[in-house]
């Protein structure tokens, strides 16, 4: 399948581990309407497919996500203008977040294991993602946020939703108040990551180790 946010690669045939590469690094991977339309149905097609055993999320370029693109955000917004037509742009918007909302969730809907493995910069809705994965790696220089306060917006795709069975209620509002930024080893510290790898080369030598 051909997408254009995504790339699905499997490095040895012989193995049933297959990469799913978030692949907008003009964005530096945002998130836009292109993605979660192609997000879910890759990993259809990997939940479908019997060679499939393990399924590793991550990013080829320096950051794992930077969150959801301001333009997906503008196609969602209400218009004041149209002050008649109300109820339908709401219900509209409605619609439009429940979609997205199902989108983030493939990877929880999967029955393929989903490993998510962090390098760079997880910020926003990159948070969404992984924690509606099985498992959840970083480097030590990964950086994370719950940058969704900062826009005025609740992290509504699925963070405020699973953090805190990660991380506790407390933690997980700590981080979604305030937006600070945290690194991989608090990461690690807090229960959002389960290991911690010295370099992008480490971390991917650990993740294949334990998708095989």
């Amino acid at each position: 399948m051909e997408f254009k946010t995504l790339r699905i690669v499997q490095k040895d045939p012989s193995l049933g581990v297959f990469h799913l590469l978030l692949n907008n690094p003009s964005r530096k991977n945002a998130l836009t309407m292109d993605f979660f339309d192609e997000y879910p149905r890759a990993l259809s097609s990997l939940d479908q497919n019997p060679s499939a055993r393990v399924v590793i999320l991550s990013s080829d370029s320096d950051h794992f996500c930077s969150g959801i693109d301001i333009s997906a955000l503008s196609t969602i917004t209400p218009n004041p203008q149209a002050a008649g037509e109300q109820g339908r742009t709401r219900e509209a918007m409605r619609r439009m977040i429940k979609q997205m909302q199902a989108a983030v969730s493939a990877a929880e809907s999967c029955r393929k294991p989903v490993i998510a493995a962090v390098d760079g910069g997880c910020i926003g809705g990159g948070i969404d993602l992984i924690t509606a994965c099985d498992l959840r790696v970083s480097t030590e220089g990964a950086f994370f946020s719950v940058k969704e306060v900062d826009l005025a917006l609740a992290a509504d795709l699925g963070t405020l939703q699973r953090l805190p069975a990660l991380v506790g209620f407390g933690n997980a509002a700590d981080l979604a108040l305030t937006g600070r930024r945290f690194s991989g080893g608090e990461a690690k510290a807090l229960g959002l990551v389960q290991r911690v790898f010295p370099s992008r080369t480490a971390m991917e030598d650990g993740v294949w180790k334990m998708a095989v």
